[in-house]
């Protein structure tokens, strides 16, 4: 047989396997002025600061620009960031530094294109108790027993369940959950699938 024929008949190679379902990219940000908790595949982190009351506007500027800067480092390029919401019922502190920083890192989200989803606090509860009045430390108890993870601070427990919002709200949920608890995705402000779909 010419060496021809011999390549002509060669067995076909083996078929490429078949892609598995889309596995989506979620951040979970529980935005703080002391300690903003950011969870993401790679894991939880939080970043600490401090301030005065009687900082300038100066520090009070770098501040924020601390914070932003590494929560955008360490969330990189993700299909979606869930935020929990600001909390209208909190008068005391910076309440302007808070909103100021609030946006800051929402706009940083968004100058990248990715969809952001906004988690109201009682929802965030909600999803890990079964109670939307739950205090953090319920909310960390809940997070460590339903996840297996060791989250040394309520600001990455609340992320962490933030980001689990996100990925069972895109039906890729890390662990089940009563029904009672799902029901508070229905609170939340999502951003149109199609966002999110096309990252």
């Amino acid at each position: 047989m010419s060496q021809l024929a011999t390549t002509l008949f060669e067995p076909e190679a083996p078929a490429v396997p078949a892609a598995g379902p889309r596995l989506y990219r979620v951040a979970g940000l529980d935005i703080s002025l002391t300690g903003t908790g950011i969870s993401t595949l790679g894991g939880t982190t939080r970043v600490p600061t401090t301030g005065r009351r009687r900082d300038t506007i100066l520090q009070r500027r770098n501040r924020m620009r601390l914070i932003l800067d590494t929560v955008l480092t360490e969330v990189g390029d993700v299909d979606l960031a869930c935020v929990e919401g600001p909390s209208h019922h909190s008068v005391g502190g910076s309440v302007w530094d808070r909103g100021g920083l609030w946006w800051l890192i929402v706009d940083g989200l968004c100058a990248r294109d990715i969809p952001v989803a906004v988690i109201p606090p009682m929802s965030r509860a909600k999803y890990a108790t079964g109670k939307g009045n739950s205090r953090k430390a319920a909310v960390l108890d809940a997070a460590q027993k339903r996840y297996g993870a060791i989250l040394p601070t309520d600001d990455e427990a609340d992320a962490l369940v933030l980001r689990a919002m996100g990925l069972h709200w895109l039906e890729q949920p890390l662990a089940e959950v009563p029904d009672g608890h799902r029901a508070a995705l229905a609170g939340v402000q999502w951003p149109e699938r199609e966002e999110v779909a096309a990252r």
